[in-house]
Order: C-alpha cells, then sequence, then structure tokens
C-alpha cells in the first residue's frame, strides 16, 4: 500500500514510518523543514516538503496514496495554548484528505485524544462518541473533538476512515517533549513532584511502539468508522506518576491543593486533572491488537527520561 503520513518525524510519526515499511508499505512522508525532511529519509520514506497549510500538496499526495495517516500536531503552539489555531490546522488538512478521498473507500486514520468524550465516571469505551466542541469550546482543547468527529463521519461518505484516541502519556525512548518530559522538567524547576489534590484521578498510558502498531493495523483492516483505543494500561494513578519522578530524581512527592493547581503546573494543569480511565477492548477484539512493551513506571525506570532536554 502507498501510504501518505503526516507528523513522521515526531515521536509517533519516526516510530510509525519503520513500522508501515516492515509490513511492506510504500511511505511518502510530509515534510516542513530540511531537519524533518532527512530524519524521515533516514526512516526509509520517500519525502514530500510542505506543510498543514499546503492543502493543494496534501491534496495531491491524499490522491496519490492508496491511504492516509494523520498523525501531524503543532506541538508549540498547543503548549503554548494557541489551540484554536492547531485545530485550523487539522481541520483545514482533514476537510482536504476528505475532498481526495470521498467515494473511494481508501482509508483515512487520524490521531485524536482520550479526553474527547469527556469524564464519564466509569472506563472510557470506544462506543463513547466525543462531544462537540461548539463556538464556546473556542481555543479549548474540547475544539479539538470536532477533528475527531469530522473523520469518523467520513464513514458514510465512501471513506474507510477511523480515529485512534492518544493517553496523555505515549512513552518510549523517542520521546523528547512529551507531557511526561514536560512533568520530569517541572519537578526539577519546582524542587518537588506534585500531583493534584489526593492524586487519586487515573491517567492511561501505552508504549510508542504499540500505538505505532495499533495505527497500522487500522489502516490496514480497520472498519470505516472506527474508534481505537491507543491504550496499554487503563488507568495509573497519578500521585503513582508523581511519586516515580520524585523517586529518580530524588525529590520529595507533594499534594499540590486544588487553587495552587494552576499556578503551579501552567500549561499541564488541565491534563494533569484528566482522570479517564479508559478500556481497549474492543480495539483489541476488532483489530487483534495486543500491547506488548512496558509500561509506563518502568518506562520511568529509563534513565532516558531524567536526560533529555525539553524540546
Amino acid at each position: 500500500m502507498r501510504v501518505f503520513i503526516t507528523g513522521a518525524s515526531g515521536h509517533h510519526g519516526s516510530l510509525l514510518v519503520p513500522e508501515l515499511i516492515a509490513a511492506g508499505h510504500q511511505v511518502t512522508a510530509l515534510a516542513r523543514s530540511d531537519a524533518s525532511a532527512a530524519a524521515v529519509a533516514a526512516l526509509g520514506a520517500e519525502v514530500r516538503r510542505g506543510d498543514l497549510a499546503d492543502l493543494n500538496g496534501l491534496r495531491e499526495a491524499a490522491v496519490e496514496s492508496d491511504g492516509v495517516i494523520h498523525v501531524a500536531v503543532d506541538r508549540d503552539r498547543l503548549q503554548s495554548g494557541e489551540v484554536g489555531a492547531v485545530v485550523d490546522a487539522d481541520l483545514g488538512a482533514v476537510h482536504t484528505f476528505a475532498e481526495a478521498l470521498t467515494g473511494t473507500d481508501k482509508p483515512l486514520v487520524a490521531a485524536s485524544s482520550l479526553g474527547a468524550p469527556g469524564s464519564l465516571g466509569r472506563p472510557l469505551t470506544e462506543e463513547d462518541p466525543a462531544l462537540p466542541g461548539g463556538p464556546e469550546h473556542k481555543g479549548t482543547l474540547r475544539a479539538r473533538n470536532e477533528v475527531e468527529i469530522f473523520v469518523v463521519g467520513l464513514a458514510e461518505q465512501g471513506v474507510r476512515s477511523s480515529a485512534v484516541r492518544l493517553p496523555p502519556v505515549s512513552h518510549s525512548t523517542q520521546d523528547r517533549s512529551g507531557f511526561l518530559v514536560q512533568l520530569i522538567a517541572l519537578a526539577k524547576q519546582k524542587g518537588v513532584s506534585g500531583y493534584p489534590g489526593d492524586g487519586t484521578n487515573l491517567w492511561p498510558a501505552v508504549h510508542a511502539l504499540d500505538v505505532a502498531s495499533l495505527f497500522r493495523l487500522a489502516l490496514e483492516n480497520g472498519p470505516a468508522g472506527g474508534r481505537w483505543h491507543g491504550v496499554g494500561e487503563e488507568g495509573i494513578p497519578f500521585r503513582e506518576i508523581a511519586q516515580g519522578i520524585g523517586d529518580r530524581l530524588g525529590l520529595p512527592t507533594r499534594s499540590v491543593p486544588a487553587d495552587q493547581v494552576p499556578p503551579h503546573f501552567g500549561f499541564l494543569a488541565y491534563p494533569t486533572r484528566l482522570n479517564i480511565p479508559t478500556s481497549n477492548l474492543i480495539t483489541r477484539q476488532t483489530l487483534g491488537w495486543e500491547p506488548v512493551h512496558p509500561g509506563l513506571l518502568a518506562g520511568l525506570g529509563n534513565g532516558h527520561y531524567f536526560t533529555t532536554p525539553v524540546s
């Protein structure tokens, strides 16, 4: 299969490209810089220069492909709070892919997030739809739900579309800027590894190599309209994550009172309070996916996370 992928030089993309090539697929990767182009070429992908704003280029690449995987996200803008700009770029890309793929039955697999349906008081399942992110949510992470809703809806327009929902932490030795890296940097800065309240809120997590195999399976076999959960662990108490970070750094682990969470955690204040235990049962049963790589707390024992500068 000729596969076009966005975000190929990022954490997930850089592991996904070798996964696809090893499975016999030909990969063309979008690259917006010389550094990104060199990185994806070294992985064995054909390079297509451009970015998410180059809609004509995206359309042409999608038309020439047998399937598209969209994992690109402007992390710098996301972390600086420019969620609206991130969502606009995402929506522009998936609408363009839709124009190219409608009526073809070709696959389009897009990354989404597990925060989409909101807190349910029970484990989130693949059958739970994302809550619409209306005008009142513009500029918030909830607005990103519109990308998932649009992509899943393309199943009714002759696209074998699906969304892979990713947890707050996808960990691996290739992680350079994810939430785990940011939490470790914050603990170093503050001199304490903090957790919100009693720290019993649950974070699902996954090894990024398992995510790569999930995207490949969704591309190859995923039925149209699927929502897949890229989760290796259903939910880890945030306090245990903070404790693992504190132990590795030799720092105290402490509760951060509710009114101090925003100033203490900054842009991480929202995700640190997430409580989203998540099931992956339907994903495993439907796609035959089985996470096999080490869990998050084991990943904290990897020295990589405590020597990697935040990028």
